[in-house]
């Protein structure tokens, strides 16, 4: 077994809610390996290191477990996905300096960004497969497979968003590379 890490954030159904009285709910469903944070109001993040045989057993369990002790809670986001020039730097140990001129100088083989402006954000397993081609650096397997699957996570949820809006003027089929996937991305991004 691998250890994965990541983390879930989940809009509560009732802005008002407390999300301490939660808090046991989630020991009791399975999620006691997990840090939870409930700083803002109407929202909670749990941060993981769950053992499990894959990234996607250990990111569709841990949605599962939360998805029984809260019912209401919408997931917001999958993390690590989204990352801007200061996480990456961070990531690989350089200054933000230094990661905006390795940008700057590699910037036609660089990954395109999601989203361009201040600040520009990448998809993490972008970034990972950037740096482990061009850069030769060793990426962590567990890093990379969770990075893969919160970004699937990640776009499929954006993607029924965009779908609802769009009944029948865009037209769109997504394949998930594993069978599993398909069942937690519904799941995890019901209306």
């Amino acid at each position: 077994m691998k250890q994965y890490d990541f983390t879930l954030k989940y809009r509560l159904g009732n802005p008002d809610e407390d999300a301490e009285k939660s808090l046991e709910a989630l020991a009791e469903t399975g999620c006691e390996d997990a840090v939870v944070g409930i700083g803002q109001n109407g929202r909670i993040s749990l941060n993981f290191i769950r053992e499990s045989e894959s990234a996607l057993e250990a990111i569709a369990s841990a949605i599962s477990d939360v998805q029984k002790a809260i019912p209401n809670a919408k997931l917001v986001e999958a993390t690590p996905d989204f990352v801007g020039v200061t996480d990456i730097a961070e990531l690989f140990g350089f200054s933000r300096q230094y990661m905006r001129k390795l940008i700057e100088t590699r910037g036609a083989s660089f990954p395109e960004p999601v989203h361009e402006g201040k600040p520009s954000l990448w998809h993490l397993t972008d970034i990972f497969a950037w740096f482990r081609e061009h850069e030769s650096r060793d990426i962590q397997s567990e890093a990379m497979e969770v990075s893969q699957v919160n970004m699937q996570l990640n776009v499929y949820k954006s993607f029924m968003k965009v779908s609802a809006s769009f009944h029948d003027g865009f037209q769109f089929e997504a394949n998930a590379t594993h069978n599993a996937l398909q069942g937690t991305l519904r799941f995890a991004a019901r209306p």
